[in-house]
């Protein structure tokens, strides 16, 4: 992680080396991705420590150049059939009662790699006691098709992040489109009441504050269920500036004021990610009236 100063709020402990390294042993072995690993994640000691990670289908190189993201750009390579009952294993392996799936875009693949989502819930599914699922999905290029396609199988959780606001989309999203994004959570949450839909972005990209409550109002219009806001950190030089660090106070504003709109779950922190904890929104819907 590229290091500009930091507050006192952005420190974390050292991570347990031995946990990271079984962890990634594990996962190597199985031939599987992490976003956690490559997205450089500050939670990953943390998450790799209590035995959890967030897998990252469809390989490790994608076919975006979000300003924001150390993912790997350029030409993918072959899908990996495996890759399902692979997942499967470890989830079975880590014991997992809740498991959180995410990819790469994969602009190359005619059906966005929502056939790979699929056949990996399917594998889920088979594991007894049945984890809870969560997918947090690519736009895919706006086809509704493939959309539809994964959530005909039903994940506990449909997750697609926003990241950042419209007016900064062209030039940290370049590639994707603010609306349609809203679309595809506002279309996931009509398709049926039993799939809980979330979003996440991230603040410190230039952002204004208005424009940060125009875009929670944006996710409760569409009936998005549970958001997330963490702060950005810059992975390299040659990524996109942090322009602000939110203090911890802002981003418990940025809850009550996301509460208010009627959004049911928020985590708002530095270091809030889209999968952090993840398990424990989705026990607040099935404690809740919500569900």
């Amino acid at each position: 992680m590229y290091r500009k100063r930091l507050p006192r709020w952005l420190k974390k402990k050292i991570p347990d080396l031995k946990a990271i390294k079984d962890m990634e042993k594990m996962l190597r072995d199985h031939n599987l991705h992490t976003v956690c690993e490559s997205a450089l994640c500050p939670n990953l000691g943390e998450c790799f420590h209590r035995k959890t990670a967030t897998f990252m289908i469809l390989g490790n190189t994608c076919t975006r150049n979000c300003s924001f993201c150390v993912v790997k750009k350029g030409k993918p390579l072959p899908l990996d059939e495996n890759e399902p009952k692979n997942i499967a294993k470890v989830v079975n392996l880590l014991k997992l009662s809740h498991v959180v799936i995410t990819s790469v875009t994969r602009d190359d693949l005619e059906d966005g790699g929502a056939n790979q989502f699929v056949d990996c819930i399917k594998e889920i599914k088979r594991i007894k006691p049945n984890p809870s699922i969560e997918v947090l999905i690519p736009d895919f290029s706006g086809n509704f098709n493939n959309l539809n396609m994964v959530l005909a199988y039903f994940p506990d959780v449909l997750n697609h992040n926003i990241e950042t606001v419209s007016r900064l989309y062209p030039e940290i999203r370049p590639g994707a489109d603010y609306n349609m994004s809203l679309r595809i959570l506002e279309k996931a949450k009509k398709y049926s009441k039993s799939i809980i839909v979330k979003s996440g972005f991230m603040v410190g990209l230039g952002e204004k504050w208005d424009e940060i409550l125009d875009l929670l109002k944006d996710l409760s219009n569409t009936g998005c269920d549970i958001v997330t806001i963490g702060q950005y950190l810059q992975p390299s030089k040659n990524h996109t500036p942090i322009y602000k660090f939110y203090n911890p106070d802002e981003f418990v504003d940025l809850k009550r004021i996301a509460l208010n709109m009627g959004i049911k779950y928020i985590e708002s922190g530095p270091f809030v990610r889209s999968s952090y904890k993840a398990s424990d929104a989705l026990k607040y819907f099935k404690n809740s009236k919500f569900q």
